[in-house]
């Protein structure tokens, strides 16, 4: 019954709350390939906490290896087991700061198959406005207590009636 009620309550969340986070789709139509330029792609996109890279590419032909700046610059990586081969790879950004990725197959990287990006803080929602009330307009305070009695049974109601 409250794993019921826990699930329900996970699902309004869900609907009611926008997610923030943005995937980006590396290249964009072109996807992740030779001869494409990356750091114009990246240039005037803000990259956040939450957001997500998706590299869409022939699977065998390429592959995304996450590297460190030094690495990057040289074209190399020094762990090629963690490499994403998939033709589909999602990259969940978890962490603030530069993030550095590469093709690992043959000369690709030194072909433009790089990408670097600076990752951000995580987006907060931003608050609701707060009305000015207006002479005339009702407030919080004209509700009377008897109608919020009234709503709050009428929310337990259907509450109730949902977990039954």
């Amino acid at each position: 019954m409250a794993s019921k009620a826990f699930l329900i309550a996970i699902l309004v969340a869900m609907v009611a709350t926008p997610s923030l986070a943005t995937d980006h789709m590396v290249g964009d139509d072109a996807g992740w390939k030779v001869g494409f330029n990356y750091t114009a792609w990246a240039q005037g996109k803000t990259f956040h906490v939450g957001d997500t890279l998706t590299f869409m590419y022939q699977e065998g032909l390429h592959n995304v290896l996450k590297v460190t700046g030094p690495e990057f610059q040289q074209c190399v990586a020094s762990n090629t087991s963690d490499a994403l081969t998939s033709g589909k790879d999602v990259v969940t950004l978890a962490k603030t700061g530069k993030k550095w990725y590469i093709c690992g197959f043959g000369d690709h990287c030194s072909k433009g198959m790089k990408l670097v990006i600076n990752v951000l803080e995580a987006e907060a929602p931003a608050p609701a406005p707060i009305p000015t009330p207006t002479p005339g307009s009702s407030s919080a305070t004209d509700i009377s207590p008897f109608k919020s009695f009234v709503w709050m049974i009428a929310a337990l109601a259907v509450f109730k009636m949902i977990l039954a």
